[in-house]
């Protein structure tokens, strides 16, 4: 009788044990976190089955059937492409409206100049200048082709315009004479030893391409940055790095623990192995912001576009008594190094310059700006310029922020609000096989740093080809900024050969000088022209009746250039 309620006993304790047992391994908190997380699963287990068909998830019993192992790797590809993308949003709109906001100004300013002050010289100055707009409609031309891409030299840009500019105020200067194309190409020879119009063009092209260089490459450099960022944010994950996202992810549903969150350190390996490649990123995208922020600063200062549109009618003037005070001696040194052209009559046009400009031209002053479209338009434009230097400072702001983005990535990732279970006892976490303490180290950024990597099996020897090619991206474009910063320009080449970005290009195939190699002799030593020799008996006098319409030109063809 003993016998038997000792038996009777022993089966009482195992049914309790088999019921209890029964509850630790029901399946239906995984079943409603499925549904929660939007799963369609055609079937899942009211109760742990065996798991020996799993392939990455641990192989006892399990409450996740193969289907539903196969589901959670495809969605951990989602999440993993999806948190990256989350993450990089902001970085990535920082530089495509940055470079949309400055890009869209630089180019407004350039079109408004060029409209406003035409449509003025229209007004004031009417036919003599309407007759030699191509001139300055070839300057503008050129500033917008640099500025957009084209491979323009501005130095040499700035040398034929001003030369261009010598041949027809010398034309209208010596309007008694016949001046032939050839005779004109003579002049243009001398325009740096003659410096009619003294130091102003140096100056000018000085200020003109440092502000040109700094504007078009700092827009070019957010266009490389914005690339690179949209190209890298976009990652491929690798077979290894799906496994172990699973793992991480959602193989604590298999193990009936779905609210339990993976361990920080966990996270940061699985991260880290995954993103290897990018964080290889990170040294040359450093140096890059770096390179970004030194040109922002010329935005602000001495060299940025306003300041030298700003002073322009000052410089008008300036040159305009330049051209005044030497014309005779550049009449003379021209006769003296390419012979004195022909007599030509008096005709009607030749009377009619004189009618236009009767008066003795003077200085342009600031205060008489006119009050119509074409003055409101660049008074509207200097306010926007106020805005903009508020839109440097807040880029430089967002630049510096940027720094060490592609290394901290992994940080971002696993902070609590995303992946990880924060600040959550090391105890409650899940460590990639149960819930508890994750003992392994966290391992370093980059690529080789991967070799032990406890979750994620790297191959070091084989590093991503789209990183290495922004990589390069980044190194053209960083040697660029530097470039730009000194005020040195080379050849920007179409940056899809190199892996990343578009836009706008250099202006010189090699880096080119701002300033001018050396000054000009002041009396250039010219030989006679083969044509004859040079009457000195023949009159070197410039007609009076045509100064004012020489000065009056080049204020017209100046005065685009510095508004």
């Amino acid at each position: 009788m003993l016998r038997l309620g000792t038996i009777i006993c022993t089966f009482s304790v195992l049914a309790i044990a088999a019921r209890a047992d029964f509850k630790a391994r029901n399946c239906s908190e995984v079943r409603e976190a499925c549904i929660g997380k939007g799963f369609s699963f055609a079937h899942v287990p009211l109760q742990e089955i065996p798991g020996e068909l799993l392939r990455v998830c641990p192989q006892g019993n399990t409450c996740c059937t193969q289907e539903m192992e196969d589901t959670f790797g495809q969605q951990s590809k989602k999440d993993f492409e999806n948190l990256v993308d989350e993450i990089s949003h902001e970085l990535r709109s920082t530089f495509v409206s940055r470079h949309k906001r400055f890009d869209e100004f630089f180019l407004e300013l350039l079109e408004n100049t060029e409209r406003s002050l035409n449509e003025m010289f229209v007004r004031t100055y009417g036919k003599p200048y309407m007759q030699n707009s191509e001139v300055f409609e070839n300057l503008f031309a050129e500033l917008k082709r640099y500025y957009t891409g084209g491979n323009v030299n501005l130095e040499e840009m700035l040398n034929d315009f001003w030369s261009r500019l010598l041949e027809r105020m010398f034309t209208l200067l010596n309007s008694q004479y016949v001046i032939t194309e050839d005779y004109l190409e003579c002049i243009s020879k001398y325009t740096d030893q003659l410096k009619p119009f003294g130091d102003v063009p140096r100056k000018l092209k000085a200020q003109v391409t440092r502000a040109f260089i700094a504007a078009r490459t700092f827009v070019q450099g957010l266009s490389v940055g914005r690339e690179v960022a949209q190209r890298v944010s976009k990652v491929s994950s690798t077979p290894a790095c799906i496994r172990a996202l699973t793992k991480m992810l959602y193989c604590p549903f298999c193990q009936g623990m779905p609210t339990v969150e993976p361990c920080k350190n966990y996270c940061l390996n699985v991260m880290k192995g995954c993103l290897a490649n990018q964080a290889d990123l990170d040294p040359e995208w450093n140096l890059y912001i770096d390179a970004l922020l030194l040109v922002a600063q010329r935005l602000e200062g001495p060299f940025n576009i306003e300041s030298v549109m700003e002073p322009i009618d000052v410089k008008i003037s300036e040159a305009i008594m330049n051209m005044q005070e030497n014309s005779a001696q550049v009449s003379f040194r021209v006769f003296q190094g390419c012979g004195q052209p022909k007599p030509a009559g008096m005709t009607r046009s030749t009377r009619g310059v004189s009618d236009v400009f009767s008066a003795r031209f003077r200085p342009y002053s600031p205060e008489e700006r006119p009050t119509t479209a074409a003055g409101t338009s660049l008074d509207r434009l200097r306010i926007v310029w106020k805005a903009m230097q508020h839109s440097v400072v807040d880029i430089k702001e967002k630049l510096k922020l940027s720094k060490k983005f592609w290394s901290n990535l992994p940080e971002a990732m696993c902070s609590e609000d995303r992946v990880t279970a924060g600040n959550a006892s090391d105890e409650d976490c899940w460590n990639g096989h149960t819930k508890g303490r994750y003992f392994p180290e966290v391992q370093k950024d980059g690529l080789t740093n991967q070799v032990n990597n406890p979750e994620v099996a790297v191959d070091i020897t084989r590093p991503d080809t789209l990183i290495r090619q922004q990589i390069m991206a980044l190194r053209v474009m960083t040697n660029k900024l530097k470039n730009a910063y000194n005020g040195n320009d080379i050849y920007f080449q179409d940056s899809s050969d190199e892996g990343s970005g578009s836009g706008s290009g250099s202006g010189c195939t090699e880096a080119c000088p701002t300033e001018a190699g050396g000054a000009a002799s002041e009396a250039p030593v010219v030989e006679a022209d083969r044509r004859g020799p040079v009457d000195d008996s023949a009159p070197l006098r410039a007609p009076s009746v045509a100064l004012p319409t020489i000065l009056a030109l080049s204020a017209l063809a100046l005065h685009p250039l510095w508004r």
